[in-house]
This record gives C-alpha cells, sequence and structure tokens, in this order.
C-alpha cells in the first residue's frame, strides 16, 4: 500500500482513539459523581438516624417482638433470685414455671425479704441491696430507688409487661351500684363511716387494707386514690389478700382493695364498680355480673377492654425491674422480661388474669 493512502487510515485511527478516550473520560467522571453523591446521601441519612437513636430511660420495652419462649436471645444459665410484688402471685405461679420447663438451663428462685412483707417496695430495695437479680413491681420506680442504686454505682430500669388495675371488693350484701374515686378517698380517710352516706343501707363500714410499708398496690392507692393524705386510724391493716377478703366475706358490711385479677374472680365477695363522676361507674368483671349462687361453676372475669382504654378509673403497669450493672443480673432481668413480652408470654399472662400490654 502507497504512503498516500496509508495517511487517511492513520488520521482515521487517531480520531477514533482521540474519540474513545474522551468518551471514557466522560462516563468515568459522570458516574464517580454520582456515587460520591449517593455515598455522601447515606452518610448523612445514618447520621440522621443516629440522632434519632432513643435513649433507654427508666421506663422501658424490652425490644423483643418474638412469637415464643424460643425465639428469645442471650438468656444466662444459672439459677437467679427474685422477687417483690405479692400482685405478681398468678405469674409466678404458672408463666415463671413454664418458662423454666422450656429453658433448663434459665432458674428462678423467688425470695421473701426477712425482715418485711414481700412487695414491690421490699423487692426494690433486695436488688438494690444486691439479694435478687431482678424484682417485680407492681407501680412504677421511685425518684428515691432511683437515687440510692446510683448511689451503688448502678441505674434501673423498668420494663412494663402487663396491664393491670385495682379493684374493690366488698361483701355481697352491700346494694350499691358502684362509687366514684373521691367517695373511696373518703372511706379510707374516715370522712364517710356508713353505706347509707352512699345510698346503702344503715351498715357501718369496715376498710381493711395491707400496710403503705407493702409497697405496690398500697402505694398506688395512697398516691392516686387518696392523694398523699394518710390512712384512717379506723382501717385495720391485713397482712395478706387472702386474709383481707376472707374478712370482707364474713363483714357484712366491710370493705377492700387489691390487685383486679385477685379480687375479680372470687366467689364470697362483690367487685364494686368505680368511677370518675356520680352515677358514671364502670365495673371491674365483665357484665353481666356472675352471682356469688352461680360461682364456681362460673366466674367473673375481668373488663379487658375498659382496662385497655384507661375508662376504669384505676389502672396500672406491671413492671421488670432490671439492674443496670452489665453484668449478669441484668442479662437474667432482660431476658425474663423478654419472655413475658412475647406472644406467648402475653397470652399466658391473658390467662392468669391480667391484661396484655401488647
Amino acid at each position: 500500500m502507497s504512503q498516500k493512502n496509508e495517511t487517511p487510515i492513520l488520521i482515521l485511527s487517531l480520531l477514533i482513539t482521540i474519540f474513545l478516550i474522551a468518551g471514557g473520560w466522560w462516563w468515568f467522571n459522570r458516574n464517580s459523581n454520582f456515587n460520591l453523591s449517593l455515598s455522601n446521601s447515606q452518610q448523612n441519612k445514618s447520621d440522621s438516624d443516629n440522632s434519632n437513636t432513643p435513649v433507654v430511660s427508666p421506663t422501658s420495652s424490652s425490644g423483643t417482638s418474638g412469637s415464643t419462649f424460643a425465639s428469645v436471645e442471650n438468656i444466662p444459665s444459672g439459677l437467679f433470685n427474685y422477687g417483690g410484688s405479692t400482685s405478681w402471685a398468678p405469674i409466678r405461679e404458672s408463666i415463671d414455671k413454664k418458662i423454666q420447663e422450656e429453658q433448663n438451663d434459665f432458674r428462678l428462685r423467688y425470695v421473701q425479704p426477712v425482715n418485711s412483707a414481700a412487695g414491690s417496695s421490699s423487692g426494690i430495695q433486695m436488688l438494690i441491696n444486691g439479694r435478687l437479680a431482678f424484682a417485680q413491681s407492681s407501680r412504677p420506680l421511685l425518684i428515691t430507688e432511683l437515687n440510692r442504686a446510683k448511689e451503688r454505682g448502678f441505674n434501673l430500669q423498668q420494663i412494663a409487661v402487663a396491664i393491670d388495675g385495682l379493684a374493690v371488693a366488698v361483701n355481697p350484701n352491700i346494694n350499691v351500684p358502684g362509687i366514684t374515686i373521691d367517695q373511696l378517698k373518703s372511706i379510707y380517710t374516715g370522712k364517710i363511716t356508713n353505706w347509707n352516706q352512699l345510698g346503702g343501707a344503715n351498715i357501718p363500714i369496715k376498710a381493711y387494707s395491707r400496710r403503705v410499708s407493702d409497697g405496690g398496690t398500697v402505694e398506688l392507692f395512697v398516691q392516686d386514690v387518696l392523694a398523699g393524705q394518710p390512712i384512717a386510724p379506723t382501717v385495720e391493716f391485713i397482712s395478706t389478700t387472702t386474709q383481707a377478703l376472707q374478712k370482707v366475706a364474713s363483714n357484712p358490711g366491710s370493705i377492700y382493695y387489691a390487685s383486679a385479677p385477685e379480687v375479680v374472680p372470687q366467689c364470697s365477695i362483690k367487685p364494686l364498680p368505680l368511677g370518675r363522676t356520680q352515677g358514671k361507674y364502670v365495673a371491674p368483671y365483665q357484665e353481666p355480673f356472675v352471682l356469688p349462687s352461680e360461682c364456681p361453676r362460673s366466674r367473673n372475669k375481668l373488663n379487658i377492654e375498659a382496662f385497655q382504654s384507661g375508662s376504669y378509673p384505676i389502672t396500672r403497669n406491671l413492671f421488670v425491674v432490671v439492674k443496670q450493672n452489665g453484668q449478669t443480673e441484668q442479662q437474667a432481668g432482660v431476658a425474663y422480661a423478654n419472655f413475658l413480652r412475647t406472644q406467648q408470654g402475653q397470652e399466658l399472662i391473658s390467662q392468669t388474669g391480667f391484661v396484655r400490654i401488647r
């Protein structure tokens, strides 16, 4: 081939090479800028997500969304002491046994206080003092308890697992449609002393209560119902709810308050509807009322809808109180709360008479 014919071919090859290099450079820069922009966008989103990360407060959920006990993770092995509220008795008697049946290495031992009655307050105090791995409480933590824990070098966390309410038990012969929270307060502060002051028969009122030092239910009652006023000297203090309900059943004018699952199914007493205003009473049981003569063939059941909606005037959460010390006690408390917050745990909670929280 002559040199004259080779020149156009060389020029064409050079132009094609320049075009390919220029095109490649343009494509590279275009895609590099896109990837850099995407990377910055992802980083900004990550920064935004971090800024919205919730800070764990003393009141917290456990974060589990499992369906069964088997789905719970990070379960420590060993024997763990726990204690606290007597309102938790139905859960301890059935659900805790079920947990241990399915999780053989996670063993639980309920520990009674030595110099005081069992209750939320004594259980939390035992937890702070190192006698328990975790505690069961039927009331929120107090500022004083949080401060005592900090003095010991750790924080306390409360994890809600169920809904409960206070139910008022009266003798079955008391014939009133219900009472208001203010009237209940007046009974326990000694201002109302006869049922005829509430539209009933001329029967002296005999009120029973557990001691304030027992914590839990009584502390909630003093705080939410009595607004901090002291219980009247005429009120008789009883050691256990079982003893108090026996007193109510045998004394025509008697009245007592306790955790709703402990009161509502009983055959020998009558749960009394409560209201925030006169005449607008909400029963703690499902209508229609089961008469004592029909019990125990049929028993009254909790008014779950009223408890969940808050229309019933005295409701509360049940909490697992966890020691946040980074050790096995914390792991055990969180695992126990996670068991109760699974779908299986919540169903079992419903069967014990409490109201599920999820």
